[in-house]
């Protein structure tokens, strides 16, 4: 904590290094009112993957906005269970926060056994943006767009395969969701993340899949992988001349992989106002937004009690999905 020293006997120096230390209190009022603790900030993925990139990219702006520092903790495991479980049995206190997205809603239909209430447990504070998601395939696959892709999967049902970040991720129901509505099928091929899925996908181990766009742009400008389609309901500024698969055929097909800023359950109001408030600051701030830009991402936030209501409606889909592609684990 920030504290001001006052010597025993104030000289002109002393006074004015009080005024000095006065002043940066005043500029941060969190400081002042005592909450200059750090805010540990949980992600429940692996460093360097596309949530970690977008938390980091914002760090600084965001202790910026909220007057404290920000600790970033990295808690992979279980599909995104662990990190999550460690943010719902911290105290309410707006000292523990994280960001989670679409795996966050999807895994209390995927899980038999749940160490928490995705929804009651957790106060949802912001729905910060989205990332764009792309169907792409190896070029080698002779489907250049989504009804060529469709016609060939009609007419070899099931000898081809698609590849997925795992079982019950959103890259995999999104998978799936194309599946469904193209009414065609195809073997599904999980991986342990989308590294090792997307090598082998531009070594021709595998055919196709989903990918968020920001990890797999450069591949596409180099020819390595070809984009089928964006999943989104509209094109993406990152890609323009990339149309989207709804466009192409199937009007009802749209998922985008979004963030949310999360806390645990029962925090006071005040507190969730004003995380948020920053957190926005933090996200429309030129310099973040130009990195978010950068990626791929699309910023716009809503309020707590859109962020609550999005939750809700996103676990009733995707447990219609999940039921719908038969997935489950132990």
């Amino acid at each position: 904590m920030n504290t001001i020293h006052i010597p025993s006997k104030l000289t002109r120096r002393s006074l004015l290094g009080l005024g000095a230390s006065a002043a940066a209190l005043t500029a941060f009022p969190a400081l002042a009112q005592g909450s200059d603790k750090p805010i540990r900030f949980i992600l429940p993925i692996s460093a360097g993957s596309g949530v970690d990139t977008i938390v980091r990219a914002a760090s600084v702006a965001l202790g910026k906005s909220l007057g404290q520092p920000v600790v970033i903790e990295n808690l992979p495991g279980a599909g995104g269970i662990t990190g999550a479980a460690a943010i719902a049995k911290a105290p309410p206190d707006g000292l523990t926060l994280g960001m989670v997205s679409n795996n966050h809603v999807i895994n209390p239909a995927v899980y038999k056994k749940m160490p928490f209430d995705a929804v009651k447990d957790f106060t949802p504070i912001c729905v910060v943006g989205a990332t764009p998601l792309v169907f792409v395939a190896n070029p080698k696959l002779p489907a250049k767009n989504v009804q060529e892709l469709i016609a060939l999967l009609k007419s070899k049902p099931g000898e081809f395969n698609y590849a997925s970040s795992g079982n019950g991720t959103i890259l995999h129901l999104a998978d799936e969701m194309f599946m469904d509505e193209a009414g065609v099928k195809a073997r599904h091929i999980p991986y342990k993340g989308t590294g090792p899925m997307m090598t082998d996908m531009i070594g021709g181990q595998v055919e196709m899949g989903v990918v968020a766009l920001p990890a797999v742009q450069q591949h596409i400008k180099s020819g390595a992988l070809r984009a089928i389609g964006l999943c989104g309901a509209t094109r993406s500024a990152a890609a323009p001349d990339i149309a989207t698969i709804a466009e192409q055929g199937l009007p009802n097909y749209a998922v985008e992989g979004w963030f949310a800023v999360i806390g645990p359950a029962k925090m006071p109001a005040a507190d969730v106002q004003r995380i948020h408030d920053a957190v926005v600051a933090a996200y429309t701030s030129p310099d973040v937004r130009d990195a978010m830009d950068k990626q791929g991402n699309v910023i716009r936030p809503t309020t707590p009690e859109q962020a609550a209501a999005y939750f809700r409606s996103e676990a009733v889909r995707y447990a219609a999905l999940v039921k719908k592609a038969n997935v489950t684990i132990e």
